[in-house]
This record gives C-alpha cells, sequence and structure tokens, in this order.
C-alpha cells in the first residue's frame, strides 16, 4: 500500500484523496487551517453560512464522475438545485435574465438586445462543437510538446481561436456590447480582461449556458466535505490545523513532509494542493527548483483578486439567486484592474442571495449574502487596512443605486469583510491573486506547470495553478490526470517487477 501525503483540503487536494483512497493509496491530507476547503470552505457568523469562494456548480456531470471513479454516487451525499434562471445581469440601461431554456432566452436577448437572437443561436451551435473538440486535450495531460502530434490536438487546434481575444469572439456574434459582455464576463472567473483573455475561452459562457449552474444545498462548501467523508470512509485522513513548514527532499526525489510543529512524516508520493506560487517559494527547500525560483514567479502573471463582505441581513431580498452589476464602462473598470493596478471607482459587483434558493444558510426571515467585488491583485501595493472602510461604502452605495437591495445598511446583524491582504495573509493566496495563475497563452496546456513535477521524483501537483486551470470543474479534471499519471507510474513499476 503506497502512502500518499496531500497538502491543501483544497477541491483539487479532497478530489485527488479521494480518488486515491478509494484505488487502496493511504491517504492523509494536511490542512494549515482548522476547517477544510480552503478557497471552497464555509465562513460560518452566528446564525449564518457563506461560500467563502465558490458560490455555484457548473458542469455537475463532472463531479459526478470523480464520485463514480471513486466507488460512490454523488447524490447519497449532495442535494444539487439547478437555478432558473442562471442568474440576471445588470446593465446601464439594460437587465437581462439569463436562462438554459434557449427558446426563452431567445426571446429575453430579443426583448433586450433586438436582432441579436440569431447570433445566440449561432453561439451555441458553434460553441457547442468548439467545446466538444477542446474538451479531450483539456482532460489530457500536458506535460511533453510531443502531445501535440497527436490527432485529437492537430484536430482541435483550429478551435482554439489563439489569434482572438474572448471579446473579438464574442463580436462575431452580437452586435451590442452590453450583450457581448453578458457573455464574456466568465473571463473574470480567470481574473482575467476579456479583451485580452484567449477566444478558446469562450466555452466558459458556453458551458454555463449549455449545462445551467447549480447550488448545493448547504452551500458549495458540502462538495468539499463530501469529499472529505469519502477519503476517511476509505480509511485516510483529513487532519486540520496541521500545516507543512517545508517538503521533505533527498536527492531530487521528495520522501515526505516537515510540519508546522517540526515532526516529519514521510510518504512515497506527495500531493500539492497549496497555493501554486505560494507553495513553490515557501514549502521548496532552497535550491531544490530551477524552474520555480522567486524570481521567476514573480515575473508570471497573475489574477485579479477580490474584495468581499459576507453580510448576514434581518431581511428577506426575493430577488435572484445570483446578480451581477456591470460599471458603467466596463472596459475602464477591468483595465483599472488587471493593468493600471488601481481601485475603480465605478465597480463591477456580484451578489449571491443564496437564501431566496436554500433556507439553510439563514434564519428564517433573513439572507446570507455574499457581495464581491474584482480589485486589483497585491502586486498593486493597495494600502487595504487604509482603503478597505472606504472601499465598503463605494460597494454599498452602488448597490443601493443600482439594484432591489435596497438599505442594506440598516438591515445588517452580522458582517465579515475580505481584502486581498487577508486572501494572502490568513488563506497563503500568492499575491491575493484569488484565481490563481492567468490563463493567458503562455501560460495554458504545456506552458502551464505540469501535473507531474518532472524536477523532482514523486511530486505532483492539482489545482487551479497547474493544467488544465482553475474553476471547481477544472479543478476536479487536474486532480483526475494527476491521480490517473500516479497510477499508471505505479502500474508500471509493478509490470517492471514482475
Amino acid at each position: 500500500m503506497k502512502s500518499v501525503a496531500v497538502i491543501g483540503a483544497g477541491p483539487g487536494g479532497l478530489t485527488a484523496g479521494m480518488l486515491l483512497a478509494s484505488k487502496g493509496y493511504q491517504v492523509t491530507v494536511y490542512e494549515k487551517q482548522p476547517f477544510i476547503g480552503g478557497r471552497t470552505s464555509a465562513l460560518h457568523k452566528e446564525e449564518y453560512t457563506f461560500d467563502r469562494g465558490p458560490t455555484f456548480l457548473n458542469m455537475p456531470h463532472i463531479l459526478e464522475e470523480m464520485f463514480h471513479l471513486a466507488g460512490r454516487r454523488l447524490e447519497d451525499y449532495i442535494q444539487l438545485k439547478k437555478i432558473e434562471p442562471m442568474y440576471q445581469l445588470k446593465f446601464k440601461d439594460a437587465v437581462l435574465d439569463a436562462t438554459t431554456d434557449q427558446s426563452v432566452m431567445y426571446k429575453n436577448i430579443e426583448k433586450v438586445f433586438p436582432g441579436n437572437g440569431e447570433g445566440y443561436r449561432r453561439f451555441m451551435k458553434r460553441e457547442k462543437e468548439k467545446f466538444e473538440a477542446l474538451m479531450p486535450i483539456l482532460q489530457n495531460k500536458h506535460d511533453s510538446l510531443l502531445d501535440y502530434l497527436q490527432f485529437k490536438f492537430i484536430k482541435a487546434l483550429p478551435k482554439l481561436t489563439i489569434t482572438d481575444s474572448l471579446h473579438d469572439q464574442l463580436s462575431t456574434y452580437f452586435s451590442d456590447e452590453s450583450l457581448r459582455l453578458a457573455f464574456t464576463f466568465q473571463a473574470k472567473y480567470l481574473g482575467m480582461s476579456p479583451w485580452e483573455c484567449p477566444g478558446a475561452f469562450t466555452i466558459l459562457s458556453y458551458m454555463e449556458h449549455a449545462y445551467g449552474v447549480y447550488h448545493p444545498i448547504g452551500g458549495v462548501n458540502k462538495i468539499t466535505e463530501a469529499m472529505a467523508k469519502v477519503i476517511k470512509e476509505y480509511g485516510g485522513k483529513v487532519v486540520t490545523s496541521c500545516g507543512v513548514k517545508e517538503l521533505v527532499i533527498e536527492k531530487g526525489k521528495v520522501n515526505g513532509l516537515k510540519l508546522d510543529s517540526c515532526e516529519t512524516v514521510y510518504a512515497d508520493e506527495v500531493v500539492v494542493n497549496a497555493d501554486f506560487a505560494h507553495a513553490m517559494e515557501r514549502l521548496m527547500p532552497k535550491g531544490s527548483t530551477k524552474k520555480y525560483t522567486s524570481d521567476k514567479l514573480r515575473k508570471k502573471s497573475y489574477s485579479c483578486s477580490a474584495f468581499m463582505l459576507y453580510v448576514g441581513v434581518n431581511q428577506k431580498y426575493d430577488l435572484p439567486h445570483h446578480t451581477i452589476v456591470f460599471s458603467e464602462d466596463y472596459r475602464k473598470n477591468v483595465e483599472e484592474i488587471t493593468k493600471k493596478k488601481i481601485l475603480s471607482q465605478d465597480p463591477s459587483i456580484y451578489i449571491h442571495n443564496p437564501s431566496v434558493t436554500d433556507p439553510t444558510l439563514a434564519p428564517e426571515g433573513k439572507s446570507a449574502l455574499y457581495i464581491l467585488a474584482p480589485v486589483p491583485n497585491n502586486f498593486s501595493m493597495i494600502d487595504w487596512e487604509h482603503h478597505k472602510h472606504d472601499f465598503r461604502k463605494l460597494v454599498l452605495q452602488q448597490l443601493q443605486e443600482r439594484t432591489e437591495f435596497k438599505d442594506l445598511e440598516k438591515y445588517i446583524e452580522t458582517e465579515h469583510m475580505f481584502t486581498p491582504l487577508d486572501w494572502e495573509t490568513q488563506l497563503h493566496v500568492y499575491k491575493g491573486a484569488t484565481f490563481n495563475l492567468g490563463h493567458q497563452l503562455t501560460q495554458m496546456m504545456y506552458f502551464r506547470p505540469h501535473n507531474k513535477q518532472n524536477e523532482i521524483e514523486g511530486l505532483w501537483l492539482v489545482g487551479g495553478g497547474t493544467h488544465p486551470g482553475s474553476g471547481l470543474p477544472t479543478i476536479m479534471e487536474s486532480a483526475r490526470i494527476t491521480t490517473r499519471l500516479m497510477t499508471d507510474k505505479h502500474s508500471a513499476m509493478e509490470v517492471q517487477s514482475v
């Protein structure tokens, strides 16, 4: 029985742990925080429960596949509820409800953006073809340039649209700028600008419109709780409040971990699910990596960050589960975040209002609201301790003026503010880049950190900082790729020994 140490109880580490434990590996997951889930954890404040990071699940069949591979049924652990409409998009002069019902979506678009309905139909048809071509290559390893000589890669190359940005691609479908933004805002999931994000990522909006968005009753955090439960059912361990100080590496092979307690634990394999750049900078012994030194890490491109307000309010808002309020000048807002790295005076805002769907998150007649404004990462050098209260005031003012979440301030019973500085210092996210490494072409597929670290034998990566990238289904795919590589390695070793 091979022993595997997993660093970090986020969705990538727990997916990997669950898959490996089900195959007979002796799995121990080490989590620095007193809670599991990482960015996909629960935040409890008095009578209220909030998702700390991701607030919906897309492509639930991937999650179902992970549980099936682990010999379990997802429905035995989690209750999923489809959200319809998926979300409400609020522009300066327009409001659009997005739905997976294509006939209704066509009518909604024609009502708000006349003449663009046919563009939506073309989008759904063409992007389905792109998605079906790209998904197989995203689900495979990319650790050798020779991989690109395989037929499936050659077949998919024309679909990558590498010369166009996401915004360019959407301009081929829609004539109205607001409608283009309605199908490009998903670039924020990657922490990128739609004017710079590669055109291949039109599949993100297609995935939502084709598969819908789902809410696990109790919050998205229930996914990581369920995975931890499966690991334990197979005899594995998930140890919280147990941080890792350093990897134990000898002669180019990782042999275990040195814990914050100074105890050394040994393992045959180590899976790193900690934030990628943080792990490379803080957990690798000096001189053990030439590829990911501190200087080289700083030169990489990283996503934006997120300013968060988690507020429990003495009021029930019968409003959409998900609402996105676009800045009046969205392009300016995005450039302030990604290029100028300054705080916008007209931020875009996302409001998660799950209590309208899920009564378990707040007392009856009350709401657990999650409010997010994309902001620059900590390369900006913004003094958040100085600016956070003014920015909070600005965000709440925007909600008062542009949404039906009226008089929010007077109904607040409990509140938790989380800034990019908190992401970095409390959850150890490198430079507070909430969505990890950027997804520029120079940091995708082969050029993204590999699932198997070739510099050090026995060291593996999962999570948003490795291939295929960030986002819950993608992170789960990273774990599937990594665990498949590991089990293939051991199968080959067994054959050689025979």
